[in-house]
């Protein structure tokens, strides 16, 4: 679909998903009690259509990182990753551990096997994208 658009198009289209992640993301911490206040643009990675890394402060000065994109919105604690690829590995790991516990925890429906389930197809997926290194270049 994209090869069909053209270079003004896509950055259009790429612009407005990450708009759209960057409401996503500020309505997801809203909806956690965390008011936000600035995002580190230059810290925050996007890579479209699949996610956006953001580092976000919040209005009480807290920091976190926050993912979005066809995948579960979720934070983080800034203190729990360096950067936005090192976030995307915290974010792998720590779904996998949610599922573990989703899957232990007893009574299950499907509703809960299947979250679970996308949890970790999903924390695979990002662990694939911390891991290739031309997606990332050099971060300070």
């Amino acid at each position: 679909m994209t090869d069909q658009l053209t270079p003004e198009q896509q950055e259009q289209a790429h612009n407005e998903w990450v708009q759209a992640q960057f409401q996503k993301a500020n309505q997801y911490l809203a909806e956690k009690g965390i008011l936000p206040d600035t995002v580190a643009v230059s810290e925050s990675r996007y890579l479209t259509p699949i996610m956006a890394v953001w580092k976000m402060t919040a209005q009480n000065r807290q920091q976190y990182w926050v993912i979005s994109g066809d995948l579960p919105t979720d934070h983080l604690p800034l203190s729990a990753a360096k950067d936005a690829r090192d976030a995307v590995r915290a974010f792998s790991f720590n779904w996998q551990l949610k599922a573990e516990q989703i899957m232990n925890s007893g009574a299950l429906d499907q509703t809960k096997v299947d979250f679970a389930n996308l949890l970790v197809r999903r924390a695979h997926g990002l662990y694939e994208l911390f891991d290739k290194e031309e997606l990332w270049g050099k971060q300070s």
